[in-house]
């Protein structure tokens, strides 16, 4: 998987950036919505520093492996949050006192 990766950089690219903003907006992204122009200088930084992950992912790092394990994990806890949830609004009051 490692060498196709390496082989077809713009796949490997296009994955990363993809990842990284859906990193960004589950995580980091602040509550109120920025200004257009911040918002746009954001999206070029991480364009950018995709751009420097696809050098290393290129140089044989497993940087799409090490992202597809944070998303998992991301996934893990939506889940875990979820289910969490659900057993609170399951209660009763009466379960609760006891």
């Amino acid at each position: 998987m490692q060498h196709w990766l390496s082989v077809h950089p713009l796949i490997s690219y296009l994955i990363i950036l993809g990842c990284i903003i859906y990193i960004f907006n589950k995580v980091f992204r602040p509550q109120k919505k920025l200004p257009i122009l911040k918002e746009i200088a954001v999206y070029l930084f991480m364009a950018l520093g995709s751009a420097v992950l696809l050098l290393l992912q290129i140089d044989k790092l497993p940087i799409i492996q090490c992202m597809a394990v944070a998303i998992a994990m991301m996934m893990l806890l939506r889940i875990r949050q979820f289910k969490d949830r659900r057993k609170r609004t399951a209660r009763t009051p009466k379960d609760m006192g006891s």
